[in-house]
Order: C-alpha cells, then sequence, then structure tokens
C-alpha cells in the first residue's frame, strides 16, 4: 500500500477529470457573482477572496500546467494558432449575442423599446468593437442595464481573458529558451518572483504602475505555479502521496496566511489538482465536451437577464439554478456549434502543415488545450 502511494506515474494526459474540474470551477464563478448581481454583498470567499476568486485561481493554476505542455510539444506559429483559435471565436461570438440579443431584450424589458439602444454611447458596435482584443473598454450598452441591482456592466468575468493570453504569450516567448525548456530551477526563479512581486504590489508597493498590473500580478504567480509542476510531474511523474499532502497544506496555506499564502500555494494547488483529477471520475460526455470556456463566458449576461425578469426575488438557491441551467445550455451550443470547430480547423491546419514539413512516420505534436477561465 505504502510502496503504491509512492510509486510515481506518468500523468494520464487523455484519461483524467479536468473538464470536469473546470466546469466546477466555472460554476462556483458563477455562484459567487450570483451573489453580486443581485445585489447582495455577503457572497462566499475566505481570506479576502470570494469563492470566485478562488475558483479563477484554480483555472489559471490548470492553464499553467496545459499550456505550458501545449508550447514544449509544439512550434511557435502552431502554439499561437491555437491559443486564438481556442479562445478568441467564442468571445468574438459572445460579444455579439451579448450586444444583439441579450442588451435589446434588457432594453425592451426594460425601458418597453429599442429607441436609443443603437445610439446611445457606448453603443453595440462601440461595446463589440472596444472588447474585441480581449482588453475590456466596455462593461455597458447605451443604458440596458441601468435598472439592475449591479448596473451598467453585462459582463464582469471577461477581463480575466486578457491577463490569460498575456500569460499564454509569456510562455510563448519563454518557451523558446532552452533553459526554460531544461531548467526546473528557472521556472521555479520565475514563480518565486512573481510571487515577490505580487506580494509587494498587494502592500503598496507598486512603482507607479497601474492597476491592470496590479490585476496581472495577482494572477502570473498561479499560471507560473501551474508551469512549475508541469515540469515537476514530466521530470518525476506524479506521486499519490504527494498529492494526498499537498491538499491540505494548499489548503492552510490559502486559509490562514494572508496576501502571501495563495501565491505561495500555486505549485501545492497544481498538484492536488493533477492528483485529483486522476481519483474523481468524469462522465464520458463531459471528457468529450469541454463545455466549461463558453458556461464562464455567458454566466454574468445570463445572471443580469434572469434579475431583469424577476429571478432575483425567487432566492439565491433558485435563482442560482435557473441561471446555472441557462448557462450551461449556452456553453453547450458555444462549444457544439463555434469552439470545437475552431478546435478542429487549427488542429487541420497544423496536420496539413506536417504532411508537408514533416518526414513520412514522424509523428506531428498534438497540443489544444482550454482557457483557464473556461479563464
Amino acid at each position: 500500500m505504502t510502496h503504491s502511494l509512492l510509486r510515481a506515474r506518468e500523468f494520464p494526459y487523455r484519461k483524467n477529470s479536468l473538464n470536469l474540474f473546470r466546469l466546477v470551477l466555472a460554476f462556483l464563478v458563477l455562484l459567487a457573482h450570483g451573489y453580486y448581481v443581485v445585489g447582495r454583498t455577503d457572497s462566499p470567499g475566505f481570506n479576502g477572496e470570494n469563492l470566485g476568486g478562488w475558483a479563477v485561481i484554480g483555472f489559471f493554476v490548470l492553464s499553467g500546467f496545459l499550456i505550458t505542455r501545449s508550447r514544449m510539444r509544439t512550434d511557435p506559429g502552431t502554439f499561437l494558432l491555437h491559443r486564438i483559435a481556442r479562445i478568441m471565436p467564442a468571445f468574438v461570438v459572445c460579444l455579439l449575442v451579448t450586444a444583439l440579443v441579450f442588451g435589446p431584450i434588457a432594453q425592451l424589458l426594460t425601458h418597453g423599446s429599442l429607441a436609443g439602444y443603437f445610439t446611445t454611447d457606448p453603443t453595440p458596435l462601440e461595446y463589440v468593437w472596444g472588447n474585441l482584443f480581449l482588453r475590456i473598454e466596455h462593461y455597458q450598452i447605451g443604458t440596458s442595464l441601468s435598472d439592475v441591482p449591479y448596473p451598467n456592466a453585462w459582463n464582469g468575468s471577461l477581463w480575466t481573458l486578457y491577463f490569460e493570453f498575456l500569460c499564454y504569450l509569456s510562455v510563448w516567448v519563454l518557451g523558446g529558451l532552452a533553459v526554460f525548456r531544461r531548467s526546473i530551477s528557472v521556472v521555479a526563479g520565475l514563480w518565486a518572483a512573481s510571487v515577490i512581486v505580487r506580494v509587494c504590489y498587494a502592500m503598496g508597493v507598486t512603482g507607479g504602475l497601474d492597476g491592470n498590473f496590479g490585476l496581472f500580478s495577482r494572477l502570473l504567480p498561479y499560471f507560473l505555479g501551474g508551469s512549475l509542476i508541469y515540469l515537476v510531474v514530466q521530470r518525476w511523474g506524479l506521486v499519490p502521496l504527494v498529492g494526498m499532502i499537498s491538499i491540505p497544506l494548499a489548503a492552510v496555506l490559502m486559509v490562514f496566511v494572508p496576501v502571501a499564502g495563495g501565491p505561495i500555494a500555486a505549485p501545492l494547488i497544481g498538484y492536488a489538482l493533477l492528483y485529483l483529477s486522476t481519483v474523481i471520475p468524469q462522465p464520458a460526455w463531459i471528457a468529450r465536451n469541454d463545455v466549461s470556456y463558453g458556461f464562464y463566458i455567458y454566466a454574468w449576461p445570463v445572471q443580469q437577464l434572469v434579475v431583469i425578469l424577476g429571478g432575483a426575488g425567487l432566492g439565491i438557491a433558485v435563482y442560482t439554478g435557473i441561471t446555472t441551467v441557462v448557462t450551461f445550455a449556452l456553453g453547450w451550443l458555444s462549444w457544439m456549434l463555434v469552439e470545437r470547430h475552431f478546435i478542429r480547423f487549427a488542429r487541420g491546419s497544423q496536420k496539413s502543415e506536417k504532411a508537408v514539413l514533416t518526414p513520412a512516420g514522424a509523428a506531428a505534436p498534438s497540443a489544444d488545450a482550454p482557457p483557464a477561465t473556461a479563464g
């Protein structure tokens, strides 16, 4: 028994529960945001971070692990193509659906007509164009959300995608350096440096840098913690006993150590999640379909619209149940109609290129990985 717990094993990339874990994390974001959207201030959380924030942290740790693997297995061009194909099409469609479906419905329900919807700043076109490149410039569309408990914000979740893509670009550059690929100590040093920067910024040592840098410094340690764990698992394998020990150690740091506890726990969080993904089963249909990203990006607009329809008065439990079902349906449609087709296109482009550039019989690497904020 003890020998089995100490025996390292290769992480089963094709047989784990990471899709399920990301879907659960996306639900926790919806749950936490729901309190704010209905006008409550008692959203669940601990150690200064609400439950949604901790879920986003989990996303970034898993993303660091998976995206680093993707970079190590693909050339720079293919890596970038896969990242763009995975994150951008569904994001753009979400912007369009919000501007052309959710917004008009809210305008009609709130004001009785569409008068001024397409001309009041920020207009639907401004909303789409201003947010098109991931950095969110506009949260509102006209006055369509002027009469809700959390006004003037059509999607309070999308902001994380900009910082996630910055993490992608960081790994894209670093992955071209032999020292990053071969040296665990270098990646550990980068992670430790990011923790120090985060703690300094949180304590007011900002160096004059703005809030955007503060948000990036908040998320980067978790992504790099996931990157570090990828290299550790690749070199030494996944040891069940280490995974078991990582769970309580990460929990203690996250719950009881202010400011630095979460960033320091990042590698432990990653190791614990990887271990748990090998022992907790997931349904086969979730293994085949990654609905978490669509769930994440549509949750907030659905929550706002359900509030306008009177859902907030049903109580937080019923409200959460309704928004979960509707959001899952939209997430499923996003996966079936948008995401999987662009993923296949990116894979097909890679295979076509490899057919020309790769000698017969040589295996072409595969490297699809979902967004962290699935975000």
